[in-house]
């Protein structure tokens, strides 16, 4: 069935229905959201989508639905909801809201929703009187501080307490489903050749792949938009290399609905969600299926899935899509964890998720009253974003569970972002930010581990590092094993869930070519169906830290797409692909990304008017800088240096040499040493080399111990290098045997300090 038929089908469903004079209506399947978002990332926690009044501080347009009210009475009414702050005992109710039901009497119920509990509840709203037929309903948002209805349940017979509804579990689940009149069997989506599960980066590949080598394709996205991390939703810009090592047509797919956004979070246009759904509904053999969130499986056998079970996140209408072969691309391996997959879980000591937020020029003064409920922050407690937007480092959640625990985590997060922005208003910053508005920030986090499927082989740090090779090596992956810990200098108030965190690199990576990751990461030990893409794949935490960004997960993707294509021509499984058809994978991995077949058994062929890609930029987004030994003279980067105090690593900026760069706060007093052995007695230019950026320092302190004793300089950091890479700081005498060191920092300044590279030059 094509998705456009399923939608008509679906939108025939009403989320409303009755059981003697009850009424259950479910906040999702309000006819008009007004400015209450939806949101479908907690289901496993809570038990459904819900909508959120995710106003930036701003009370949101009121939701609104008509109902019809099965008989006239006076009705109890019921609202699903929490007190979102009420968990960590802060003061005030920032979630609160109103209910308002009938067209007669259209006024609030007596009672403000969102103010009891810190999990979820029926909170009981008091009475109505409602006349029989159909009339309206209203979720009205008092504060604009992330308000969340789940479901509102009216009940005639109900006494003050109320009927015995479940809270929670499958219970609940089979109580909401009677109390809608849904049918018991879900309905057929149809039967695929694959099913793909989840629509981030690893999921279009997959899709697309697959379809273009003649399978029948169904993607499964949850939510409205593709993209993952990549879409506007959660603003990640996607990284790593694509078109290179082993296979370089790896990567094509990838290329045509990548983003090209210029900073994470950018804006919401530069993600591209119209692009990236375009591109999938051109394929003819996918059917998309947006706002479907899978909750459950059939297995066929304990070794196969027959198929997966999906709920309308708009509606609750289910789905049932059945399929030869899948491909677990949720990111949190839901599917897997459904089907009995083996699999790993870190309940503590994981990377944790972040919320990004932008902020603007309102033109004119713009108030924002204080909230006492948020984390107490001052300016010195986080790092101040000069640049109008939070970036990837708004983190936290390392310790709490990485699927149970996501909805405590995201609202940690705006809790310390709301907190962040009362230190900016109506602190320290309140000077510079009198005009400053809040612009946007993520409701969806982008969370980067939580399970992952074992497959038959376990990717380690140590095989990238060693460049362990495998028969199957496949994707190239070429960002930095980048891991992610909390950050200690903005720990100290909060260390019981610290919200910024910095990235350590280990820089083992072969950036230019890629390591090639095994085929055999990238389907399931103990089923036989089951592939998986994206950062659910089988490595560990610390392999993860490379192979976890989302170019390099959509050309798993690729591969997979590929490789169940091979299954259905020969019908083996996703291991027969290895021990007897790795030549025929490897053949389709050197195929360029537009190459296509009708079947997986005709000819495979490329468009009339095809042109190959121009080379690929091999120059990686997060390393390789200028080589040390390409310079002249002598040289000492960074990461040969002797650091004191906190620093941390970057490779963002510009003009490095090496692997990256050492920079620390303003604040500290932390110095870097770089110590040189002198060949030759003579007179060295010292140069210091230094990327521009607005947030480093004027006057960075340089110490030069030389032959004739120590010497003292300044740099601007802030401006571009008067040399290229460098700046010179004076000409001064070296001897063998003698001091001959170059210090950076040791003073607190006026803005970060920058350590890369010191080079001691000849002097004519």
């Amino acid at each position: 069935m094509k998705a456009s038929h399923v939608l008509l089908a679906l939108a025939a469903l009403v989320s409303s229905a009755q059981a003697a004079n009850q009424l259950l209506v479910e906040a999702e399947s309000f006819q008009d959201r007004g400015g209450w978002v939806l949101d479908t990332q907690f289901i496993e926690i809570m038990g459904s989508p819900y909508l959120l009044a995710h106003g930036l501080g701003e009370p949101v347009k009121d939701a609104t639905t008509e109902i019809t009210i099965p008989a006239a009475g006076v009705y109890r009414v019921y609202v699903r909801t929490k007190d979102w702050v009420a968990k960590w005992k802060a003061p005030g109710t920032p979630g609160m809201f109103q209910v308002m039901i009938g067209e007669k009497t259209w006024k609030p119920l007596p009672v403000n929703f969102g103010t009891k509990g810190a999990d979820w509840a029926w909170q009981d709203g008091g009475t109505v009187e409602l006349p029989a037929g159909k009339t309206r309903i209203a979720l009205h948002d008092l504060t604009g501080f992330e308000g969340r209805c789940d479901a509102i349940f009216l009940d005639d017979q109900s006494e003050v307490g109320g009927p015995q509804i479940p809270n929670g579990g499958p219970e609940l689940a089979a109580w909401r489903a009677k109390m809608l009149g849904l049918p018991e069997k879900p309905t057929n989506a149809g039967e695929f050749d694959l099913v793909v599960c989840g629509g981030g980066y690893g999921g279009i590949g997959s899709a697309i792949s697959a379809a273009r080598m003649g399978l029948k394709v169904a993607l499964i996205q949850d939510r409205g938009v593709l993209g993952g991390n990549g879409s506007s939703e959660v603003r990640v810009w996607a990284m790593g290399g694509i078109r290179r090592g082993l296979y370089p047509h790896l990567g094509e797919i990838v290329e045509e609905f990548v983003d090209h956004a210029k900073s994470s979070p950018g804006n919401e246009e530069e993600f591209g969600d119209a692009k990236k759904e375009e591109i999938v509904r051109a394929e003819k053999n996918i059917s998309l299926f947006l706002n479907n969130h899978i909750f459950a499986v059939e297995m066929a056998d304990k070794q196969h899935l027959a198929a997966v079970i999906a709920l309308d996140t708009r509606n609750s209408a289910r789905q049932r899509f059945a399929g030869k072969f899948f491909v677990d691309s949720t990111g949190h391996a839901a599917v897997g964890a459904l089907a009995g997959a083996e699999l790993t879980l870190r309940e503590t000591e994981h990377l944790g998720m972040s919320n990004m937020w932008r902020w603007d020029d309102a033109g004119a003064a713009k108030p924002f009253a204080p909230v006492p409920w948020a984390l107490n922050l001052e300016m010195e407690d986080f790092p101040y974003p000069k640049r109008n937007h939070a970036e990837w480092f708004w983190e936290s959640g390392f310790n709490v569970h990485p699927i149970f625990g996501l909805e405590e985590t995201r609202d940690w997060n705006f809790r310390a972002i709301y907190g962040a922005w009362n230190a900016m208003k109506n602190k320290g910053g309140k000077a510079e930010h009198v005009n400053a508005k809040l612009e946007w920030i993520a409701y969806i986090g982008g969370t980067r581990e939580s399970r992952q499927l074992m497959g038959d082989v376990l990717l380690t740090r140590e095989d990238i590092a060693e460049k362990k090779p495998f028969p199957d090596g496949t994707v190239p992956t070429t960002w930095d094993i980048d891991l992610h810990y909390p950050k200690e200098q903005y720990a100290q108030k909060f260390p019981e869930n610290p919200f910024i965190s910095k990235a350590i690199f280990d820089k083992k990576v072969d950036k230019e070519h890629g390591y090639p990751v095994p085929y055999r990461c990238m389907y399931s030990k103990n089923l036989e169906n089951l592939f998986m893409a994206g950062r659910d794949v089988s490595v560990t935490h610390e392999a993860l830290g490379t192979v976890r960004v989302m170019k390099t997960g959509g050309m798993i993707g690729e591969v997979v797409g590929k490789a169940a294509s091979i299954c259905v021509k020969n019908q083996c499984t996703p291991r027969t692909v290895y021990e007897r058809y790795l030549e025929e994978l490897k053949e389709l991995l050197q195929q360029p990304g537009v190459a296509r077949r009708e079947t997986v058994q005709a000819k495979i062929t490329l468009p009339a008017d095809y042109k190959p890609m121009p080379p690929p930029i091999t120059k990686p987004e997060n390393a390789a800088g200028i080589k040390a030994s390409t310079l002249p003279g002598l040289v000492v980067d960074d990461d040969q240096a002797k650091f004191t105090g906190k620093w941390s690593q970057g490779a963002g900026l510009e003009g490095f040499i090496g692997n990256g760069y050492h920079y620390r706060s303003a604040k500290e007093e932390g110095a870097a040493r770089y110590e040189f052995t002198i060949p030759k007695a003579g007179k060295y230019e010292v140069r210091i080399s230094s990327s521009p950026h607005e947030n480093r320092t004027t006057k960075a302190a340089i110490t030069i111990e030389a032959a004739d004793g120590k010497h003292q300089a300044t740099i601007d950091q802030k401006a571009p290098p008067k040399l290229k890479n460098f700046n010179s700081v004076g000409v001064f005498p070296f001897e063998p045997g003698k001091p001959a060191a170059v210090i950076i920092g040791g003073a607190p300044t006026d803005g970060n300090v920058h350590a890369d590279a010191v080079q001691l030059l000849p002097a004519p």
